[in-house]
């Protein structure tokens, strides 16, 4: 049985479940033409009541969200209008504007030039800091490496390991799971993996 804050899953509503976990996935589906500010209040649906319009300060806290993602410019713009990456950032200032306590994120930094994934993983790892639980899918490991807490790798045989991240990506554990030789490089106070070689064996 799932719970949700020691609660059945399947004994709350919707809504109420949506006030505490959020879901981003991979990708995102444009069903109806809609100007990015529509889309980013689409987040706040769960805090508004039935048959309600967003108040002033649903839009400033939406607002809030586009700046943090870099979109405030583009508030009026159609969403059929952006590129791959500014959709995705889009996307992820909805899931912000939604206010949960729990962030479940299917790759969050697909689409996006470098910059723009640092500045969103910050912006989680300050959301954690803040009392939220963030739990990311990440496919690079550096990136896991430099803002992850704990990791729990899942090697598809249906072994697995989970612990501190210091300790969890190892060159012998990441070797296993990538099934390609992964050695570990010294970079400030980070250690940083890089592919070296076919597979271990």
């Amino acid at each position: 049985m799932i719970e949700l804050d020691g609660v059945a899953i399947t004994s709350l509503a919707r809504r109420t479940i949506a006030q505490r976990l959020a879901l981003l996935t991979q990708d995102s589906e444009d069903i109806f033409p809609a100007s990015v500010m529509d889309t980013v209040l689409i987040g706040r649906h769960p805090h508004i009541e039935p048959l309600r319009w967003e108040s002033d300060e649903d839009r400033r806290f939406a607002k809030n969200c586009l700046c943090d993602m870099d979109l405030a410019d583009l508030a009026d713009r159609e969403i059929a209008t952006l590129s791959g990456g500014e959709r995705r950032r889009l996307a992820i200032a909805q899931t912000l504007a939604q206010d949960p306590g729990i962030f479940l994120l299917d790759e969050p930094t697909n689409h996006l030039d470098p910059q723009h994934q640092i500045d969103v993983l910050e912006l989680f790892v300050k959301r954690a800091r803040k009392g939220a639980a963030v739990i990311a899918c990440l496919h690079d490991v550096n990136l896991a490496a430099r803002f992850a807490d704990r990791c729990l790798l899942l090697y598809g045989d249906g072994h697995w390991y989970l612990g501190d991240t210091a300790e969890a990506l190892s060159e012998e554990r990441l070797s296993k799971l990538y099934n390609v030789k992964m050695e570990a490089l010294q970079w400030r106070d980070l250690k940083l993996f890089v592919a070296a070689g076919a597979s271990p064996g």
